[in-house]
């Protein structure tokens, strides 16, 4: 085999194998565009963090519509006096600005429904005294029915209250601390008016945002907008399918001929990543545009949108960590195989070692920065870091018991896993597995079926062969052996014959294009009492080593018979 064609086989396998490494990188990056917006999204409605110390004291923020709008202290010493901390009281000052602005449902579907009937067909009551609808405190209606007021009660302690138009008494909000007043570096009344102007201007804003019209019109909005996303993302995935196609369709006729690709395909396929990436921003902004249609998620769906920028940024990092690492395993492993203290006959196996080790090292950087990145958008996610140790412990237990008790189907789960990221066999494959030879015809998580030449299923766990043979991986290959009887004494005959008509062979046009090299000719492989046996080795395109190979046997039984060389005594046809 010629030199100059391994190394053109050896350039098309690695080109082969980072496309392959891309795609796979592509997909987990958009898996993880695609959780992370899933988990930002979920923890929409974990619990309020814990409140900050700042010095001696604890701050807790105060949100209107997921929006902070103030902060509130309480004296770090006083957690044991019974006094409530910061954030207990930022949950009591949240529930009460929430009273004038968001309604209150204290009732079930059905106690709505049996109020309405009992109190409208039967009792005939007024609608404004009813508990499971309308506004049973008279607290909510028109933003500028609302002004916060300052007061001071019989202790002397200052109060901010909201006076309502039709209610009787105001409503008390919040008192002012000496805490909060040490924090602000003011006195209790001036911050007390710092913040009824602050409060009195986003219950406003919130009082006009959930009111029904309010409402209605930003869903409208939302849904035209979902709508354009929509549209504008089925026509880039379109108009992705469409040049996948053209660039499909000008690449297969260069795999046949030289395999060189053209700079303009090189273009075409940066413009589908492009537009694959266009593909996913459309989706994470549909995500984010959903979020905001509900009142008081602003804040969340600028998470929503932010995280896949977030993602990249790590990526990028991540990336940057893995060239450093790779380029460091490369300067040690080079210095290791490059001392002069190795005899030289073993350079040679060094060398070999040398590639080995590089490849190991390069993917267990790979594998770590991957999952380092897992671990960096986790924790990025609301929620996660406020989880107790308690909660990671038992979660812990019970993946460790989950682990036990279905080992067998874990095991067969990862060994699927790993088959399908290292690329061990895919749909179309003809595999050898403990002796049986097969199409891979479905490659699930636990189990891969294989169709054999006799249209039998086989099945087995993914986790089960002990050994596998792939025959249509990137390319194939068949060994052709041609036996010649013992008693023939004209054997560099049949080798010439042998080689002139494998050469012509490796010439058929009919046949070029499927052979990655010429039939190359080992010579004698065997000799026996029975037969000497002839070699031949095949290099083709994937999966057509069986029909090459019974087209050169064909040809040159032909030959043999014409140039009246004998095969092997009862040997009709060559063994293979």
């Amino acid at each position: 085999m010629a030199a100059s064609t391994v190394d053109d086989l050896e350039r098309l396998w690695h080109r082969k194998i980072r496309g392959l490494q891309r795609l796979l990188l592509i997909t987990l990056l958009s898996l993880l565009l695609l959780s992370g917006t899933a988990l930002a999204v979920d923890s929409g409605n974990a619990p309020p963090e814990a409140a900050a110390p700042v010095g001696s004291f604890d701050v807790a923020p105060v949100h209107i519509l997921g929006i902070p709008v103030m902060s509130v202290a309480a004296p770090v010493v006083s957690r044991d006096a019974g006094i409530p901390d910061a954030q207990q009281r930022a949950t009591v000052i949240e529930g009460n600005l929430t009273l004038l602005y968001q309604p209150h449902a204290l009732c079930s579907s059905g106690e709505q429904i049996s109020e309405a009937l009992l109190e409208g067909l039967i009792l005939g009551g007024p609608a404004d005294q009813r508990l499971c609808s309308g506004d049973p405190w008279s607290v909510l209606g028109r933003p500028d029915d609302l002004t916060v007021v300052v007061a001071t009660d019989d202790d002397g302690q200052v109060q901010l209250r909201a006076q309502i138009k039709g209610r009787a008494t105001p409503l008390k909000l919040l008192t002012v601390t000496e805490a909060d007043a040490q924090l602000h570096g003011m006195s209790r009344g001036a911050l007390a008016q710092r913040w009824r102007q602050v409060l009195q201007r986003r219950l406003r804003h919130a009082r006009f945002t959930e009111q029904a019209g309010q409402i209605s019109l930003r869903l409208k909005i939302t849904l035209i907008g979902e709508l354009v996303l929509a549209g504008t993302s089925a026509a880039t995935l379109w108009l992705w399918a469409r040049l996948r196609r053209r660039l499909q369709r000008r690449i297969d006729p260069a795999e046949q001929g030289s395999g060189i690709v053209s700079p303009r395909d090189r273009w075409l396929q940066w413009l589908l990543r492009l537009l694959f990436i266009a593909v996913l921003a459309q989706l994470v902004v549909m995500a984010g545009l959903a979020v905001a249609a509900v009142p008081g998620q602003i804040p969340l769906a600028i998470t929503v949108l932010m995280q896949p920028t977030a993602i990249l940024f790590k990526v990028a990092l991540l990336g940057l960590l893995a060239a450093a690492l790779r380029w460091l395993a490369r300067f040690v492993l080079r210095q290791w195989v490059s001392t002069l203290a190795v005899p030289l006959e073993e350079r040679a196996r060094r060398q070999q070692r040398y590639l080995n080790l590089r490849q190991a090292s390069h993917r267990l950087i790979d594998l770590g920065c991957i999952a380092l990145l897992v671990v960096l958008v986790l924790a990025d996610v609301p929620g996660i870091r406020e989880l107790t140790l308690g909660a990671w412990l038992a979660g812990g237990a019970l993946l460790g018991g989950l682990a036990i008790a279905f080992q067998g189907l874990l095991r067969d789960g990862v060994a699927g896993l790993v088959a399908l990221l290292d690329d061990h066999y895919a749909v179309g494959d003809v595999v050898e597995v403990n002796g049986v030879v097969g199409e891979v015809v479905d490659v699930g998580l636990l189990v891969t079926e294989l169709r054999t030449s006799d249209q039998r299923a086989v099945q087995f766990a993914n986790s089960s062969p002990q050994q596998l043979i792939n025959h249509t991986k990137i390319r194939s290959g068949a060994e052709v052996l041609i036996p010649l009887s013992p008693q023939h004494h004209q054997l560099e005959q049949a080798l010439a014959v042998l080689t002139e008509r494998c050469g012509s062979f490796g010439e058929d046009p009919l046949w070029k294009g499927k052979l990655l090299a010429p039939p190359w000719v080992r010579g004698v492989k065997q000799v026996t009492p029975q037969a000497i046996e002839l070699s031949v080795v095949l290099t083709t395109r994937a999966g057509q080593q069986w029909e090459v190979q019974r087209a050169l046997l064909r040809r040159l039984v032909v030959a043999f018979q014409e140039q009246g060389i004998a095969l092997a005594n009862g040997t009709t046809t060559p063994n293979l």
